[in-house]
């Protein structure tokens, strides 16, 4: 470990950096941070760690047990490209007493998903893509009390504002070039108005983070909705990406003199922001996806997807994990509800992508999941869901070509939908765990403390208040 200690100094030292940063994610999927001076760079921090309050992180330890140690990775080192001098780094938590890894934390349990993959002999890696989309808006205002609940965001993008005299400074006369309403898809500049502000999000991800990128877009809403799409990787490599996709997306967009969110449902009455996720399995460097079967998969992958669809309920409280996430999940805006497999077709929650017809590109797209979700711990859990399918058999069912938003509604309530709610979502997680647990990947303790936490600081709070528009509702009944 005294050569992780010096790898980190080196990068330091080279980039005249004096700060190191130590981030890790807690339970929901947030990165929190503590910072140390290179003075405490020393060997001793890549092998007992620096302790802190777990009790004070969301998920983690009660009060009566939360000394805890955060062990940093050397490999994940990078120059912070937004704090002069700082270099940010990943960090592993441990617990003091027992010197194991701990078994809440998200990245530890993306790591035995790993180790338990090559353990079944159905592969030796297993290849992740995300979609990743946000919004960057102008400004953003909410609050909560006893007597009032409200929110307001602002675009000078939004098509609401086409009829203002001045754009957002109050002074610039109204320019017009607004995306409508689902017609955001491609728009070239003037419409696209972020086009810029993106480019850097895209250079910064590169040479910062060493982060592949193969496009970025403006995406369907109006307001500002934009995705950048990061090239696959394996497993943990591709959810610490995402979490460094997430902190430059924000802090670029903060550099802009805007804020960006990931909340799936943001703007009623248009699309939502989702995480679509690409994923496949591959054994001594060969793609086991491709084959004879339908939409050229192999049987393999046939019964991954019939993991995915079979446990389909139960991914999505870890998939898609707050109240907000089910206001996206609704038909008419793009949102697949059902959980079936078809190739080309985005209707449905499990697709193929045609666009090669090379084995490496074989893999099925999850496309309910959104990125307000936790990436170890759904990535783990879909991988989970997989290879409890190729074990146990299970078939996807019979693919569906046609779109599925516009089908009637006795033949929609025959398929196999995703829940319409969170506390749907955790029910069958509870009721559905059984392949989570295997290799001892997921625990009983953890899938409780998930579940517990998101009925406490999700389902609870936004069942018990009153919601704004109740008002028009019944204010006068």
């Amino acid at each position: 470990m005294a050569n992780e200690a010096s790898k980190v100094l080196k990068l330091m030292k080279d980039n005249g950096c004096d700060i190191l940063d130590i981030k890790f994610t807690d339970l929901p999927g947030t990165w929190q941070h503590v910072s140390a001076p290179i003075s405490e760079v020393v060997d001793s921090l890549f092998v007992d760690g620096t302790g802190f309050d777990g009790s004070s992180i969301r998920g983690f330890q009660t009060i009566d047990e939360s000394d805890m140690l955060l062990v940093p990775d050397a490999s994940t080192a990078k120059v912070d490209p937004f704090y002069k001098g700082q270099v940010t780094i990943i960090a592993d938590i441990r617990d003091p007493l027992t010197g194991e890894d701990y078994t809440r934390d998200p990245r530890n349990i993306a790591k035995k998903a790993e180790a338990y993959l090559k353990t079944t002999g159905v592969g030796d890696g297993s290849f992740w893509g995300p979609e990743v989309e946000f919004f960057v808006f102008d400004s953003v205002q909410f609050s909560y009390g006893a007597n009032h609940g409200f929110h307001h965001i602002d675009s000078d993008e939004g098509i609401w504002n086409s009829g203002a005299d001045t754009m957002l400074d109050g002074t610039t006369l109204n320019k017009g070039a607004r995306p409508t309403h689902k017609g955001g898809y491609f728009p070239a500049p003037p419409a696209d108005t972020q086009q810029e502000m993106r480019s850097e999000m895209v250079r910064t991800l590169i040479s910062a983070f060493g982060i592949a990128v193969e496009k970025q877009h403006h995406e369907v809403a109006t307001a500002g909705q934009g995705e950048i799409d990061i090239v696959f990787d394996e497993l943990l490599k591709t959810a610490d990406n995402v979490m460094a996709y997430k902190y430059v997306i924000k802090n670029v967009a903060k550099e802009f003199g805007k804020v960006a969110t990931f909340m799936p449902k943001p703007i009623f009455e248009d699309n939502g922001t989702g995480m679509h996720t690409h994923q496949s399995i591959w054994k001594d460097g060969v793609p086991l996806f491709a084959g004879d079967e339908y939409a050229g998969l192999s049987k393999l992958a046939l019964n991954y997807i019939g993991g995915l669809i079979k446990h389909g309920k139960a991914l999505m409280a870890l998939a898609a994990p707050t109240t907000n996430s089910y206001k996206r999940l609704t038909p008419g805006f793009e949102a697949p509800t059902i959980l079936a497999l078809s190739a080309r077709n985005r209707s449905a929650a499990c697709r193929i992508p045609m666009y090669s017809q090379s084995p490496k590109a074989k893999r099925v797209e999850f496309r309910s999941a959104d990125p307000t979700c936790n990436p170890y711990l759904t990535f783990a859990a879909m991988l989970m869901a997989g290879l409890d399918g190729i074990e146990k058999g299970y078939e996807p069912g019979e693919p569906l070509e046609h779109d599925l938003f516009d089908l009637p509604a006795d033949e929609l309530a025959k398929l196999p939908q995703v829940p319409s709610s969170l506390e749907e979502a955790l029910n069958a997680l509870e009721e559905d765990h059984e392949f989570l647990l295997k290799g001892g990947v997921f625990t009983e303790d953890v899938i409780s403390a998930w579940i517990n936490f998101r009925r406490e600081n999700d389902v609870d709070p936004v069942r018990l208040r009153p919601h704004p528009y109740e008002f028009f509702l019944s204010f006068d009944a």
